[in-house]
């Protein structure tokens, strides 16, 4: 209801209009006096000269509810000024709909108020449905996530504006009102939380809670109604609490803080019915780090302590700023309470996250700066912490969708990522190469290299996780050390199954992008370089593997490094034209071949028997006579090792190839099956003579019943 008497103010103050010329206008006083709470020295005159624009620009506009519509800038900008954010964000948030539905141009926010003011404006204007059709909606988030990269206060003008929105929803019709609230609950919630802004995210949490699940949300608020009716057990501790600090002479305060109505939701599905003392907890402020630890020790020494609860986030932060002491003590009757452990500068930015660090271009001691907010960033140890890990990764990966309907299918599950690692990857190149990854929960090794190398992680083919060889699908921990093996490259290819191992947008955009080029060049009859995997030696027993994983890369090491051979020499019937051997039947003399003229001017060979030329025939491809050319050069091959399963299988065969004078490229063993196991290779042969004996070689190592030439699958 407060909301609802604070905006009928409003709405009254605005139909007043203007008030005389460099006079403050009442309906900005209380934005005034919040602001002043937090900038006791802002200069105001800004917030006038913004106000008397936007009111006199939307004058005559109403909102749905029927109030002015200059309630709207209003409400939000008071919401921010609440929160402690800057003069130059309050008045960006006045005007910040000018643009989009008044007569204002972003020329003349720029000549009045600045380039600032101006960037956050354009920021948060949304994208016309007339030039982007339906997705206007997913590049207006694309655009204001960009803006975002280089000031985050235009995502805090956007959450301020969607949260006086979502308060006013009732207005709509319940479809519109369910389709703002999932993109609420979706997109606008996890990054308040990522952006540390706890207070914006709580209420919307609770008012998108009210509007898809209406019944739960009834129960809820009538067993919060229940439980405020009658006394308080939390109080009773809190005294005893405070009575404990006195004693030790422990300057504090000690607060109820009540849950929200999604987290008393939440408690109950997974505590069941909820005790008289899970619908809040206890708050206690400090004024230093120490005095965290100061308090922690007191209460767990006189009072009974759960453990399982105990978690330090001063020592180890969230990854969105947060920062706080989390425990759960009980008293002598058996009375559970949660308690939170925290400084007044941490409480601030729990509560109001990067908008409590004010402007991220500032510098310290410069006009205007915010020493609490310039603790909180140097606290953190970050070097720019209005500029997280995950925002990087972010807008590294959406500059890389390639559609609208990508960008927005992955940005909703990269937010859904609610923790963040870090582990530390050391290049093979030598020490003192290590660089910190910042990565989310569940990534893999092949997350790990898409994010250190981008898209030369194509070229992954083994990792070492704190030492030990790791399947290129190992989820990583926070903290592991890990080494990525690397192909040379140009020389390897992620497969199909890579998507299964990736976890990150980044990721599984490069994957895919990688894939679909490859389809595309096997529809013309050659297939990117690469698409083998050279490898490194460093074997690894497939009886190690367990049942049923995925086929992984068999690395090898630096002592059986494969260095690049001529291929067979084969010539075209066209004068000139450089002859490619194509990757899905890998032609090797003497068999038959038959050439296909593809892009660049160059042809394509493939074995006479492959199904790719009878399709290419089929659509009416004119075929280019090839033969092969007396030139003794090697070959490269691929081979199917179809064998029972058994220990050191691997070691009997790869020593047979050496013994042929065989280079293996790659290796892959697929799961075992019933007993039998397939393994593949990818070898080069000195001369292309030597294939029947090795695959003669081959089939003597006990256990193997078949060697056949790989024909790769057509896409």
């Amino acid at each position: 209801m407060s909301a609802v008497r604070s905006l009928r103010k409003l709405g009254r103050a605005a139909l007043l209009g203007p008030s005389p010329r460099h006079a403050l206008p009442d309906a900005i006083e209380h934005v005034a006096k919040a602001h002043r709470a937090h900038h006791p020295g802002a200069d105001l005159d800004i917030l006038r000269r913004a106000y008397v624009l936007a009111e006199s620009s939307h004058r005559g506009q109403t909102r749905k509810s029927g109030e002015p519509y200059i309630t709207h800038p209003l409400a939000v900008t008071l919401i921010l000024a609440e929160l402690g954010a800057e003069t130059t964000t309050l008045t960006a948030s006045l005007l910040h709909d000018t643009v989009e539905d008044t007569e204002v141009t972003l020329e003349q926010v720029r000549a009045e108020f600045g380039e600032e003011v101006g960037y956050l404006v354009d920021g948060v204007t949304k994208l016309e449905k007339v030039d982007y059709g339906a997705a206007a909606e997913s590049e207006t988030f694309r655009k204001m996530l960009v803006a975002t990269g280089n000031d985050v206060r235009v995502m805090s003008i956007k959450l301020a504006d969607r949260l006086h929105n979502m308060r006013t929803l009732g207005v709509m019709r319940p479809e519109k009102q369910a389709r703002i609230a999932r993109v609420t609950r979706d997109v606008l919630v996890p990054l308040a939380e990522r952006l540390g802004v706890q207070a914006l995210k709580t209420e919307l949490e609770d008012l998108v809670f009210a509007v898809l699940h209406p019944e739960e949300y009834d129960r809820t608020r009538e067993l919060i109604r229940e439980h405020n009716a009658g006394a308080d057990p939390l109080a009773g501790i809190a005294e005893s609490v405070r009575a404990v600090l006195r004693d030790a002479d422990i300057a504090a305060e000690v607060l109820i803080r009540p849950r929200h109505f999604l987290s008393v939701h939440r408690a109950r599905a997974k505590r069941g019915e909820l005790g008289s003392c899970d619908f809040g907890r206890l708050l206690i402020l400090v004024a230093e780090n120490a005095d965290c630890y100061a308090v922690l020790g007191e209460l767990h020494t006189c009072f009974t302590p759960m453990m399982s609860e105990f978690k330090d986030f001063i020592a180890v932060p969230k990854f969105n700023l947060y920062q706080s002491l989390h425990t759960a003590v009980a008293d002598t009757g058996g009375r559970v309470a949660e308690v939170l452990v925290r400084t007044h500068r941490m409480h601030r930015v729990a509560e109001a996250g990067v908008i409590a660090l004010g402007d991220p271009h500032r510098t310290s001691g410069a006009p205007g700066s915010d020493p609490a907010g310039e603790a909180a960033a140097a606290d953190d140890g970050r070097a720019d912490p209005t500029r997280p890990g995950w925002l990087e990764r972010l807008l590294e990966w959406q500059s890389h969708a390639p559609d609208p309907d990508t960008f927005w299918a992955e940005l909703r599950d990269d937010l859904a990522q609610d923790r963040e690692i870090t582990v530390f990857c050391t290049d093979p190149g030598g020490p003192g190469r290590t660089a910190a990854l910042h990565l989310p929960a569940g990534a893999t090794c092949v997350d790990a290299a898409y994010a250190r190398y981008g898209a030369a992680g194509h070229a992954l083919v083994g990792a070492r996780v704190d030492g030990r060889l790791a399947a290129l699908g190992t989820v990583l921990s926070d903290g592991d050390s890990l080494q990525l093996l690397m192909a040379p490259e140009g020389t390897s290819g992620p497969s199909p199954q890579w998507l299964e191992h990736a976890r990150t947008p980044t990721a599984r955009i490069a994957i895919r992008t990688w894939l679909d080029a490859c389809a595309e060049d096997v529809e013309g009859g050659e297939r990117p370089e690469g698409a083998g995997g050279e490898v490194r030696r460093e074997a690894r027993s497939a009886a190690a593997r367990e049942p049923g994983s995925p086929p992984a890369a068999v690395p090898y090491g630096p002592d059986r490094a494969v260095r690049a051979r001529e291929r067979p020499a084969a010539v075209a019937g066209l004068p000139g034209a450089p002859v490619r051997l194509a990757r899905c039947c890998t032609p090797v003399p003497p068999d038959a071949v038959v050439g296909f003229a593809v892009r660049g001017g160059a042809v394509t060979a493939h074995r006479e028997g492959c199904p790719t030329v009878g399709r290419m025939t089929a659509a009416g491809r004119e075929t280019v006579a090839v033969r092969w050319q007396d030139s003794g050069a090697g070959c490269r091959v691929t081979l199917h090792a179809e064998s029972l399963s058994r220990p050191h299988l691997l070691a009997d065969l790869t020593e047979a190839i050496a013994a042929e004078g065989a280079a293996v490229v790659s290796a892959e063993v697929e799961p075992p099956r019933e007993h039998r196991v397939r393994h593949t290779y990818t070898l080069r042969l000195e001369d292309a003579g030597e294939l029947p004996r090795l695959m003669r070689a081959m089939r003597e190592v006990p256990g193997v019943y078949d060697v056949v030439r790989a024909a790769r699958p057509q896409l």
